[in-house]
């Protein structure tokens, strides 16, 4: 299997196709992240795995620029994303975090968030798309379990038309249930044309979630490929 996966030259780029070359990220004199190269398609889920430390969430961060690579570049839509607009950036790559962000207020008012009045119907069918049911939308938003907040963050991304979502680690803080609810819902999410990727230390989750698999060992990529061929790479003293 080739661990490395680089562009094609003269390629078309497709609308939310995200290509990484030759990245890097260093902090102080540690290597995070080794020219780490990957293309993240629409229409694909793709699970980011590897042992603790590998640079996994490093690199997630990259994609959106919340992190600042020291070598290399990310494009999207084959456009360096570098000169796009940061808050315009971040409406195109959507990320969702491990703990999910709950302004005050009810749900009506986190899912319109810095958005100019989008109308009831747009945010019924963000409910929908995230597997809630539209009479949330007057609940307050503290009061939603953890899973229902996590979609509900997801559906208020959605709200933003993205074409890539990111999610780290979604389903860190969730009981069973809720894990599973989350992991059916990033699974559809590749029929929405998205470039979906996500953080996860867990390969059963990445078979069960994701397209395929792409696996971080010390910063680097190791084998790309589906989550029960990437086992057999999975470093020994890290394996379980």
């Amino acid at each position: 299997m080739n661990p490395t996966v680089r562009p094609q030259p003269g390629r078309s780029h497709d609308r939310g196709r995200l290509v990484v070359e030759d990245l890097s990220l260093e902090r102080g004199n540690r290597k995070l992240l080794d020219e780490v190269c990957a293309i993240f398609e629409p229409g694909v889920v793709t699970a980011i795995v590897g042992p603790s430390g590998a640079g996994k969430t490093r690199l997630l961060r990259c994609l959106n620029r919340l992190d600042e690579p020291t070598g290399g570049r990310v494009l999207l839509d084959g456009v360096d994303h570098r000169s796009i607009d940061p808050r315009q950036l971040r409406r195109r790559v959507g990320m969702i975090f491990q703990l999910p962000a709950v302004f005050a207020g009810d749900v009506r008012a986190n899912l319109s968030y810095g958005l100019n009045d989008p109308d009831e119907e747009e945010l019924v069918v963000a409910l929908d798309a995230a597997a809630l049911p539209a009479h949330l939308l007057g609940q307050e938003a503290s009061t939603l379990s953890v899973g229902q907040a996590q979609r509900m963050c997801i559906a208020r991304a959605l709200l933003r038309r993205p074409e890539c979502l990111l999610l780290d680690e979604p389903t860190a803080s969730l009981d069973r249930d809720a894990t599973t609810a989350v992991e059916q819902l990033v699974a559809s999410l590749a029929g929405q044309d998205l470039a979906v990727v996500m953080v996860t230390h867990d390969l059963l989750q990445a078979a069960r979630t994701a397209d395929r698999a792409l696996l971080l060992v010390a910063g680097r990529v190791a084998a790309v490929g589906p989550a029960d061929e990437i086992q057999a790479r999975w470093p020994t003293e890290s394996a379980s």
